[in-house]
């Protein structure tokens, strides 16, 4: 169900649901390694507080949108008190129009965890048996099958969440026990009454950017464990190709005033510290200057480190939001300027505050992966007679071929980053007859992300594995302290190269530890 391979640790402590915000590790932990969930207390007193605040405002004989009316262009029509709870169940069902391949099962947890933390903070009506029901969807591990196409990011992720909603009133498709079944079958098997959805609960379901959100938890936890990954292949790298440490002098960095630049520096001199190989050529090489691809790394990973610490930033606030509409604000209840409680319609529910960050991510991986080929090209083209490599890397040039086409894989996983880069938020389609007429794209803005950082990383273990190839023609020489405990942790799952063989087994290899955060050399003090 493309969730990650890496080995799951043990069992953790159940995540307790208070009205608060949630921390990236919190989405992967139930998200990817089946954390259970614990609904608190407070929350089940601030959703009684917010469904009661609700049913005041219901009694006043006004329409309210979502609640008493129709959706979207069909707001202006009232629908009857009788009607309210068929209104709740079609709205489900009509907005179940997600098409394409299922979204990984991690993807659909982490959405379900985000959807339960916005209503459980008490602005959305809803009753605490609703969420309840969805915290016991998780812990049994059922999984709705949710289409991966549907969502434009405007008004809630809607296709995905009525997708998971219907699961939760008993109809759908669900994963449980590995098995796809009918979303009544699985929860019958967990266990779970299929919810009754009352006035307004079904629009408090659907709304949201509880998949947007999900996605980018997902890509801030695999963007910090790939970035470590490329600074040890840029200081790998760097010994390869027998390249000068003096650009890192921190003098240097310190007056271009960039923070990502500062830090990335820092961190590749510290990567370096020790070598045996920095020293070796001092004297009588003749290269005044090094290629771009090595010199420039602190200022083009670190420019991509600072987008990413943006696109941090508005995950990590949205984990903690409500972006259900029309939003419940219950009354003070204070005895001195009491307030009544009040229904408003708004637009929490817009994906651009995530859209652009993720369409930035797109970007900074592009150039992580981009920056890393141009290494592996010149590591492999034999042009440079002072870096004392063969050329690709060949144990026998002309008879073996070496690592010829890897360096065309990662050329060609880079053409593909160039598509992805191009943003998703900056072209509008409307929708709803006009009603949702600038829509945000930040679901498609994360696919291209995640596409990205898969690509990305494959680039950055084709570098790991030239470099750590390079290395072996250094011998005896050694690398610093960290570049070698990295190239040994490679070692253990891709050999020496000493005659021909399919590189792509290695590639996977090396991914597999960059995914898995294994390579921890490069690991930044957080």
């Amino acid at each position: 169900m493309g969730d990650t391979s890496c080995p799951m640790p043990s069992r953790l402590a159940p995540l307790s649901i208070v009205p608060g915000s949630f921390a990236v590790a919190d989405v992967v932990g139930v998200g990817r390694e089946g954390r259970a969930v614990r609904v608190a207390p407070s929350s089940i007193a601030a959703m009684r507080r917010s469904r009661a605040a609700l049913e005041s405002i219901l009694g006043d004989g006004e329409p309210h949108y979502g609640v008493n009316t129709g959706f979207g262009s069909f707001s202006r029509q009232r629908i009857s008190n009788e009607d309210l709870r068929d209104l709740q169940r079609n709205l489900i069902r009509s907005h179940a129009a997600g098409v394409g391949e299922a979204l990984p099962r991690e993807v659909v947890r982490a959405t379900m965890l985000l959807l339960i933390g916005s209503l459980a903070r008490g602005h959305s009506g809803v009753r605490g048996k609703v969420v309840q029901a969805l915290a016991a969807m998780l812990n049994a591990e059922v999984t709705p099958v949710v289409p991966s196409l549907g969502s434009c990011g405007a008004s809630g992720d809607l296709a995905p969440l009525a997708h998971i909603t219907l699961v939760a009133i008993g109809e759908g498709r669900a994963w449980v026990n590995g098995r796809e079944v009918a979303g009544g079958a699985a929860l019958k098997t967990a266990g779970i009454q299929p919810v009754a959805l009352e006035a307004k609960e079904g629009l408090a379901l659907i709304n949201g950017t509880h998949l947007m959100a999900a996605h980018g938890a997902l890509l801030v936890y695999d963007f910090e464990r790939l970035f470590d990954a490329a600074l040890i292949a840029a200081a790998m790298s760097i010994d390869a190709c027998r390249a000068t440490d003096a650009f890192l002098d921190p003098r240097v960095h310190a007056i271009r005033r960039q923070p990502g630049q500062i830090e990335v520096a820092a961190k590749l001199q510290g990567l370096l510290r020790g070598s045996k190989i920095v020293p070796s050529h001092r004297l009588n090489d003749p290269r005044v200057q090094d290629p771009y691809s090595l010199r420039c790394a602190p200022q083009v990973l670190g420019a991509a480190w600072d987008a990413f610490v943006y696109m941090r930033g508005a995950v990590e606030q949205e984990l903690g939001a409500v972006t259900d509409n029309p939003l419940v604000f219950p009354s003070t209840g204070s005895a001195h300027g009491a307030s009544r409680s009040t229904l408003v319609s708004a637009g929490n529910f817009h994906g651009m505050p995530l859209a652009i960050p993720l369409d930035t991510l797109a970007i900074a991986l592009s150039h992580v992966a981009g920056i890393a080929e141009r290494r592996i090209y010149h590591m492999l083209s034999g042009f440079d007679e002072q870096t004392g490599l063969p050329p690709f890397l060949s144990p026998k040039p002309g008879l073996h071929s070496g690592l010829m086409i890897a360096q065309y894989t990662a050329a060609a996983c880079c053409n593909e980053l160039i598509g992805l880069a191009m943003p998703a938020s900056v072209a509008n389609l409307s929708t709803s007859a006009g009603m949702e007429d600038y829509n945000s794209w930040g679901p498609r803005a994360a696919a291209k992300a995640r596409r990205g950082l898969e690509l990305a990383r494959n680039v950055v273990a084709i570098e790991l594995l030239s470099a750590s190839e390079a290395l072996e023609h250094h011998r005896p020489l050694r690398s610093s302290p960290r570049v070698e405990s990295a190239h040994a942790t490679i070692r253990k799952v891709v050999p020496r190269l000493t005659a021909d063989r399919p590189p792509s087994p290695d590639i996977a290899a090396i991914a597999g530890l960059i995914e898995c955060g294994e390579l921890n050399g490069a690991r930044r003090d957080r």
